[in-house]
């Protein structure tokens, strides 16, 4: 009480300070003491540290091992370097070199795309990224395994494709159960569309193709963010 009568007591001529408001009259303008200065100073900087920490990306993000990040970095170059060979050859092969002429053939199928928004670096979640992540793999492994057949020239191209996501998405569901946060049950595979002709299976393959190298493009991004020190 007696620091707070020094600093705002009348009649003891301390300097005051005068903190015009802008678009105030003059009469309404803040007085401020030095001695009130300091308080003030680390009441601002208090405010500008919570809101530095509501801004920033919560800490279980950071929690994943550095290994099991390059790993899966890694891993999706592999599979990038798989999916590129399938449409290259695809193309190459049976002329099929555009896959945005095949979008409509592509919904009469029913092939399904998986999301990713969860491992945005600006709304990342980490469980829900994994979960996506995992999620997302686990339905190209599926979707490959329905072109099993497309023809013998592609089928080890297609073979080595399909074990490389299957290994990515189990290298993702035992993270998730370090974490704790892995499904009591692992999913099942739903419906796979049905292809009944050589040219629907093609056509198929690089529909897939392009789908998953979108998928990886946007898995790469949030694992390198979460891989950044």
């Amino acid at each position: 009480m007696k620091l707070m009568g020094e600093c705002l007591g009348p009649g003891r001529g301390e300097l005051w300070q005068r903190a015009g408001v802008p678009g105030l009259p003059e009469r309404s303008a803040l007085l401020l003491s030095p001695c009130l200065l300091p308080a003030l100073q680390l009441l601002l900087w208090h405010s500008a540290l919570w809101t530095v920490q509501e801004a920033t990306p919560l800490g279980p993000a950071r929690s994943l091992p550095q290994s099991f990040l390059l790993k899966c970095l890694e891993q999706v170059r592999k599979i990038q370097a798989d999916g590129a060979e399938l449409q290259e050859r695809l193309c190459a092969t049976h002329k099929l070199c555009h896959p945005e002429e095949l979008v409509l053939l592509g919904h009469s199928l029913g092939i399904p795309q998986a999301p990713l928004s969860s491992c945005s670096s600006q709304s990342l979640q980490l469980t829900s990224c994994l979960d996506q992540l995992h999620g997302g793999l686990f339905l190209y492994q599926g979707l490959l395994q329905a072109l099993a057949g497309i023809s013998p020239e592609l089928a080890p191209t297609l073979d080595t494709l399909q074990l490389d996501v299957t290994d990515f998405a189990t290298n993702i569901w035992l993270q998730m159960e370090d974490l704790g946060v892995a499904p009591a049950v692992q999913p099942t595979q739903g419906t796979m569309p049905t292809f009944t002709s050589a040219f629907q299976r093609r056509a198929g393959g690089v529909l897939v193709a392009s789908q998953l190298q979108r998928f990886l493009g946007l898995a790469y991004r949030g694992l390198r963010y979460l891989a950044e020190p």
